[in-house]
C-alpha cells in the first residue's frame, strides 16, 4: 500500500497563538524591539556570515507569514540582542518585561548548545573513520535531547528556532555560498521532522527542499527540470479536473470545495527512491484535495470519485479510521482520469483540514472533533493544549532517536535504519514539564528526578490518571503524578535491585545518602555524648563545643563528634588539650648520641662548650638539635649542659626564668658539616591524604637517602594522615632535599622538620 505525505498551504495560527499566549501584548512591541536591537545588530554578523539585523528582520517576516503575533515577531529581535548585552535579562526585562527576557535567554542558550553540538558532530564525523554513522547519530541524539528539554520549558522557542533555521537556509540559497558542514543534514533530519510533528507544513516543505538542494544539488536540478518541462500543460489539465469534480460533487448534494495541491521536490525524490519508481510513476505530482462538512460526506465523496474514475485500489489509505501518529486524518486515493493519467485525491472535513494545517493545535482549537479530539487525544483547555504539543515533541524525539524520521534518502531506499539510541524516555509532570529519565525508570525514579524531598516522601503514583505500583516501568510521553506522605523517608526495599523500584543511579545515590545521613546522625549523637561526659569529668562544661573542635583542627563540632563516634579519634587527645603540661625545664630530658664505631670523635659528644673543657653535654629531646643548627646551652643541676636549638620554645621559657644559666656552645668542627661520625635523631612531621601504601612510599624515600628511621607515629582523622618520623642524620642540612622528595609523593600535603 503506497503512503503519501499530507499536504497543506495555510498557516498554523492556532499553534502560534497557543505558544504566544504568555507573551504580554504591548503597544508597538515590534517597532520598539527593532529600534532597541538595531544599534546592537546593525554591524554584527552571525557565524554564517549573514548580517544579524537582516536575519532578525527575515525571522520576524517568517513568523508573520505563518500567523505569528507582533509579540512573537518582536521576540526575534530580542533573541539576537542578548549576546550583545552585559546583563541581557536585566536590560530586556526592564524594557519589555520578564516574559520577553526569559524567552530571549532560553532561545540564546539553545542556539549555543546547537552550535556546540554541530561542531562536535562535525569533528566526530571527520575523526571517526570506523563508524562515522554511529558517531553522527549519537551527537545528533544528544542535540535533540537538549532541544527537547528547552522546548518543554518554553514552547515559543520552537517557533523562533524553526523560523531562524529556515532563514539561514534561504540566506545560503540566495547568496549561493557553500552551506557549513552538517547544517543541511541537521535541518533535514531534525528541524523538518519537528515542523512535520507540529503541523507547520509550509516551514517543513521549504526546509526539506532547501536542505536537499544543498545535499544533492544535481538530483535537485534534475527533478526541478522534470517538473518545469510540462508544468503549464499539467496545471491546465489539473485545473480542468478540479472544476469538473467540484461541480459534479455539488450536483450530488455535497457542499464540497476542491483545491489543487502542490508537490515538493524532496517529497517526489523520497517517494521515487523509497518505492523504486520512475518520475512518471509518481502519482501525486497531479493532486487534488476535497473538503466537505462531515465524515459521512467524506465517504460519500470517495464513493462518487471511485464511480467516476478508475481507482488504484492498492493506493488507498483510510487515515480517518486509523489516524496517523500526530492526529492527521484524511482519505487518500489514487485514480486515473479519462486519459489514463494518475491523480491523487485527498478527502477530508473542514475540521480535519484545519488539523492538517495547524498540527497539534487543532486538538484544542476545534470542538467539533468531540470530547476525545483527534487520534484519541483529549484537549479541553490550555493545559491539555500544552500536553498535546509536548506529546508530539516527544514523538518527534523518539522518531529521531530510533532513526525512523528524516533519514537520508539513501537509507530510505535501502530500508536500513540508523542506530537506535533508546536509553532515555521523557515523561510529563502534572504541570506539563518534561522530565528526562533512563529507559525502564519507575515513578520513584521520576519523583527523585523532580526533587529529592518528593522522592523521599513518595508513597504512591498515578500514570495518566490511573493508580500504578511504584515499581511500574514508565513509557515515553506518560503524565506522572506522585502521592506523598507529610513526613518520613524512603524504604530500604527501594535499594533492592530484584524488586525493581529504582533504575536511575542518581536516584539510588539519593536513597543511599538518606540512610547514610540517618546512620551518621546516630554516630554524631554517640560522639557528642562521649565528648560531653569527658567535659563533665574535667569540669569544663562551660567550654563551647565549636571552639573545642576548632582547637583540635575540625571545622565544626559535628565533625569532631563523627570521628569520636566512629572511634577514629581518641578522647585522650581532648584530655591533653584540656590539661597541657606546664612549661618546665626539661633538665633530665636528654637523648644520648650514638657513637660511631671508629675512634676520633671531636669534642665531648660532638659539642664544644666555649671556654670550658671536658664538660658533660647532652642533646635535649624537646627540639632534637643536629648540625648545622644554631644551638645554645643551658646549665642543668647535676647533669651537665643541655643543648637546645636556638629557636626552641622550652629554651625560651627556661631563659626567661634563669637567664644566667645560658652558656655558649658550638658544634665540633665549627658546625659547617659533621665529620665527627656522630648521628643525631630529628623529628619530621608529614601531613598527607591517607591511602594504601603511603607509609611504605615515605619509608622508601628515607631508605634511598640512607637515613635510618628509628621511630614512627601515625594517626588518621577523616581521611588525613598525620605522621611523625624520627630519623637519624649526620647533617640536618641534607634534610631539606629529603623533605622535598617526600613532598613530591602522591597525596602528601606537607613535610617539615618539627
Amino acid at each position: 500500500m503506497q503512503r503519501h505525505d499530507h499536504e497543506g498551504s495555510s498557516t498554523p495560527s492556532a499553534l502560534i497563538a497557543a505558544t504566544a499566549d504568555s507573551l504580554p501584548a504591548q503597544a508597538d512591541a515590534l517597532a520598539r524591539a527593532r529600534a532597541f536591537a538595531e544599534p546592537l545588530l546593525a554591524n554584527a554578523v552571525l557565524d554564517t556570515g549573514e548580517n544579524i539585523l537582516a536575519h532578525a528582520d527575515a525571522v520576524a517576516a517568517i513568523l508573520a507569514s505563518i500567523g505569528g503575533s507582533q509579540a512573537m515577531q518582536a521576540a526575534s529581535y530580542l533573541v539576537y540582542a542578548c549576546e550583545h548585552l552585559n546583563k541581557p535579562h536585566e536590560v530586556i526585562a526592564k524594557a519589555f518585561g520578564d516574559s520577553f527576557a526569559d524567552l530571549a535567554l532560553e532561545t540564546t542558550k539553545l542556539v549555543r548548545l546547537q552550535r556546540m553540538a554541530r561542531i562536535a558532530q562535525n569533528a566526530a564525523s571527520r575523526s571517526a573513520q570506523a563508524a562515522p554513522m554511529a558517531q553522527t547519530a549519537a551527537a545528533q541524539t544528544e542535540s535533540v535531547r537538549k532541544m527537547l528539554l528547552a522546548f518543554s520549558r518554553d514552547l515559543r522557542v520552537v517557533m523562533l528556532r524553526l523560523a531562524s533555521r529556515l532563514q539561514t537556509l534561504r540566506h545560503f540559497a540566495a547568496s549561493k555560498l557553500p552551506l557549513p558542514a552538517g547544517l543541511a543534514a541537521e535541518s533535514l533530519q531534525v528541524f523538518a521532522p519537528l515542523a512535520n510533528r507540529l503541523g507547520i507544513w509550509e516551514v517543513k516543505w521549504e526546509i526539506e527542499d532547501l536542505s536537499f538542494r544543498f545535499m544533492e544539488p544535481d538530483t535537485y536540478r534534475q527533478v526541478a527540470q522534470w517538473l518545469d518541462q510540462k508544468r503549464a500543460q499539467r496545471e491546465a489539465a489539473v485545473e480542468t479536473v478540479r472544476q469538473n469534480l467540484e461541480r459534479d460533487l455539488r450536483s450530488q448534494g455535497l457542499d464540497a470545495q476542491v483545491q489543487g495541491r502542490p508537490k515538493h521536490i524532496y517529497s517526489i525524490v523520497k517517494k521515487m527512491r523509497g518505492k523504486s519508481l520512475g518520475f512518471e510513476q509518481v502519482f501525486d505530482i497531479r493532486a487534488l484535495r476535497v473538503i466537505v462538512p462531515t465524515v459521512d460526506d467524506c465517504y460519500a465523496a470517495l464513493s462518487w470519485v471511485h464511480s467516476q474514475f478508475v481507482p488504484l485500489t492498492e493506493e488507498f489509505d483510510d487515515y480517518i479510521a486509523k489516524p496517523k501518529g500526530n492526529g492527521y486524518q484524511s482519505l487518500h486515493t489514487v485514480v486515473r482520469d479519462a486519459k489514463g493519467q494518475p491523480i491523487e485525491v485527498q478527502i477530508r472535513t473542514q475540521a480535519m483540514h484545519q488539523h492538517s494545517e495547524h498540527g497539534v493545535a487543532a486538538h484544542w482549537a476545534y470542538k467539533e472533533a468531540g470530547a476525545k479530539g483527534y487520534a484519541g487525544v483529549s484537549a479541553s483547555g490550555a493545559y491539555d493544549a500544552k500536553i498535546a504539543v509536548l506529546r508530539q515533541l516527544l514523538a518527534w524525539e523518539r522518531e529521531l532517536s530510533s532513526g525512523t524520521a528524516g533519514r537520508p534518502l539513501a537509507e530510505s531506499a535501502s530500508g536500513d535504519k540508523a542506530p537506535a539510541f533508546d536509553d532515555r524516555i521523557y515523561v510529563l509532570t502534572p504541570e506539563a514539564a518534561i522530565v528526562e529519565l533512563p529507559q525502564g525508570a519507575t515513578p520513584v525514579d521520576f519523583a527523585y528526578s523532580v526533587h529529592t524531598t518528593l522522592g523521599h516522601r513518595c508513597r504512591g503514583a498515578r500514570v495518566d490518571g490511573a493508580l500504578v505500583p511504584l515499581h511500574t516501568p514508565l513509557k515515553n510521553g506518560q503524565t506522572v503524578e506522585i502521592t506523598t506522605a507529610k513526613e518520613g523517608g524512603p524504604s530500604r526495599d527501594w535499594l533492592n535491585p530484584e524488586l525493581g523500584f529504582l533504575v536511575s543511579p542518581r536516584a539510588r545515590a539519593k536513597v543511599r545518602a538518606w540512610f547514610n545521613a540517618l546512620a551518621m546522625g546516630d554516630t554524631v549523637a554517640k560522639g557528642r555524648e562521649a565528648v560531653e561526659k569527658l567535659l563533665q569529668r574535667e569540669g569544663k562544661t562551660a567550654l563551647k563545643l565549636d571552639d573545642l573542635a576548632a582547637q583540635l583542627g575540625f571545622h565544626t563540632a559535628d565533625d569532631l563528634f563523627e570521628v569520636v563516634g566512629k572511634d577514629e579519634f581518641s578522647l585522650r587527645n581532648i584530655e591533653i588539650l584540656l590539661r597541657p603540661p606546664e612549661p618546665v625545664a626539661v633538665d633530665d630530658d636528654f637523648v644520648a648520641l650514638k657513637k660511631p664505631r671508629q675512634a676520633g670523635v671531636s669534642g665531648k659528644g660532638g659539642v664544644l662548650v666555649v671556654g670550658v673543657d671536658s664538660l658533660l653535654t647532652q642533646l635535649a629531646k624537646c627540639c632534637k638539635p643536629a648540625p648545622p643548627d644554631a644551638i645554645s646551652g643551658f646549665v642543668t643541676r647535676g647533669k651537665g649542659v643541655s643543648i637546645h636549638r636556638a629557636d626552641c620554645s622550652n629554651l625560651r621559657n627556661m631563659v626567661s626564668r634563669s637567664g644566667e644559666r645560658v652558656i655558649e656552645v658550638q658544634w665540633g668542627g665549627g658546625g659547617t658539616d659533621s665529620k665527627d661520625g656522630n648521628v643525631y635523631p630529628v623529628d619530621v612531621a608529614i601531613e598527607a591524604i591517607d591511602r594504601q601504601g603511603l607509609l611504605r612510599d615515605i619509608s622508601e624515600v628515607f631508605t634511598k637517602e640512607k637515613m635510618n628511621v628509628i621511630g614512627v607515629q601515625t594517626q588518621s582523622v577523616r581521611g588525613i594522615a598525620w605522621m611523625t618520623f624520627t630519623v637519624e642524620v649526620a647533617d640536618a642540612g641534607r634534610l631539606g632535599r629529603v623533605l622535598r622528595s617526600v613532598g613530591d609523593l602522591a597525596g602528601v600535603r606537607a613535610a617539615r622538620r618539627r
